[in-house]
């Protein structure tokens, strides 16, 4: 599908609004609508939002973890699992 089908002015959207509902939750694809020639919102289904409110999340992860990184500010992998393994033996017997 061509990016001239996902731009829709918003008189499109005020009297296509089922539609606008099916088409997306089964595409799964976003929908810009305009106002006065210029794009004003974007439209998408509650799926496909959480999905990428999730990915953005993750990403958030990332770039806080490589900073962490960059500081010095982390403790090295074999440290972790060395430091886990001693509170999963500590945790076994109690």
């Amino acid at each position: 599908m061509h990016l001239a089908d996902h731009v829709k002015p918003i008189s499109y959207l005020k009297s296509e609004a089922a539609q606008i509902v099916k088409d997306l939750t089964e595409s799964g694809e976003p929908l810009v609508i305009t106002q006065n020639g210029e794009a004003k919102l974007v439209v998408q289904d509650v799926r496909t939002y959480e999905s990428t409110q999730q990915t953005l999340a993750l990403l958030k992860l990332l770039a806080i973890g490589q900073k962490q990184i960059e500081r010095g500010d982390h403790v090295d992998g074999d440290a972790f699992f060395a430091e886990l393994d001693e509170l999963d033996r500590q945790e076994k017997l109690r």
